[in-house]
């Protein structure tokens, strides 16, 4: 896609300003807040708010609300990002001054990492209890690996993200990610997590898996991990999830076979003892996917009192017609071209 002269010279005019440059490097590394900026550049907080207020109309950046913080990251926008990114590719990473901020980059990388740590081990009694009820986290790991395949795709999404892991191990996959959690805690721990592991092409933003804060009809993969038995609703998170894939776009969705463990419910919250492939497949169903494949993963000695976890594939019904033309494009059936 090709730009008018004039918004190409609002975009450089925005961007050509040392400290707003220094932003848009930073957020190559990740996203972050005002009070982050003000602590890393070194200036008061109206002042890198007039920056990023910039940046944002020249849609070079996009910025999202999580409970009281607001964070900012690199614009979603294809055409916007690879601006962005061939823009900071000539900066020198030896200059004085980006070796600074990347210096105070890494204490705020690694303030955020105590602060997970600390949550983290504050609530690892209650994970550690569960997963020693059903099959190590590496096999059903390896099976998503192996059922997403080795093509790389533009963009995938994790509802309830959690620990950010999912996203870290497709992150050679796929261009851009994104994972929704609705809780601020667990939020801290995934961008803890991925930041450790190197993922800059992945973000994490609070939101409700019922309505999620981003685009629809703009996911090639869209995953739900040990998420649905903590839903009254799960249909209609399915749904939902449905909603936000591309024509012929993927969803994943791990979770428990059904069980009699009682004690899940009053301990831990979980508000679905399980699910079958029959439900999946009707719930699949009614959101316009179809079922393509389930895997079933137990625990080596299951005595009845263990966890059976189940890996379900879907996919979007509706396909995609490439034009062959070099300049392609893509169409749905039943829409005009």
């Amino acid at each position: 896609m090709n730009v008018t002269l004039d918004t190409m010279v609002d975009t450089l005019k925005a961007a050509a300003e040392s400290s707003r440059l220094r932003i848009l490097i930073l957020l190559a590394q990740g996203d972050l807040t005002v009070s982050d900026f003000t602590e890393i550049l070194g200036q008061s907080q109206p002042r890198v708010s007039r920056h990023l207020k910039l940046l944002l109309e020249a849609g070079l950046i996009g910025r999202y609300q999580e409970g009281s913080w607001a964070f900012f990251r690199l614009s979603d926008q294809e055409m916007a990002r690879a601006f962005v990114m061939r823009l900071i590719a000539g900066v020198d990473a030896a200059d004085p001054q980006i070796e600074r901020d990347m210096e105070r980059l890494e204490t705020v990388k690694r303030r955020r990492q105590e602060r997970a740590t600390e949550y983290f081990s504050q609530n690892a009694a209650s994970w550690d209890e569960i997963r020693s009820l059903h099959v190590p986290d590496k096999a059903v790991e390896t099976a998503i690996l192996e059922l997403v395949g080795k093509r790389p795709f533009q963009s995938m999404l994790d509802l309830g993200t959690g620990t950010g892991r999912v996203l870290e191990i497709l992150s050679p996959l796929y261009r851009r990610g994104v994972g929704i959690d609705m809780s601020r805690e667990m939020l801290a721990v995934a961008r803890a997590n991925l930041e450790r592991a190197g993922v800059t092409n992945a973000q994490v933003r609070q939101g409700d898996i019922f309505a999620p804060p981003v685009e629809r009809d703009a996911y090639d993969l869209v995953t739900i991990h040990q998420v649905l038995h903590y839903l009254d609703d799960p249909a209609r998170a399915i749904s939902e999830a449905a909603r936000l894939l591309r024509p012929s776009g993927r969803l994943i969705i791990v979770d428990f076979a059904p069980h009699s463990l009682e004690f899940l419910r009053e301990e831990h919250a979980h508000q679905r003892l399980g699910f079958s492939d029959r439900q999946i497949g009707e719930w699949f169903a009614e959101a316009g996917l179809d079922l393509e494949s389930s895997q079933e993963f137990e625990p080596q000695g299951n005595s009845g009192g263990r966890l059976t976890v189940k890996l379900w594939l879907g996919r979007d019904r509706r396909l995609l017609i490439a034009d062959p033309i070099p300049t392609s494009h893509a169409v749905r059936i039943g829409e005009v071209a």
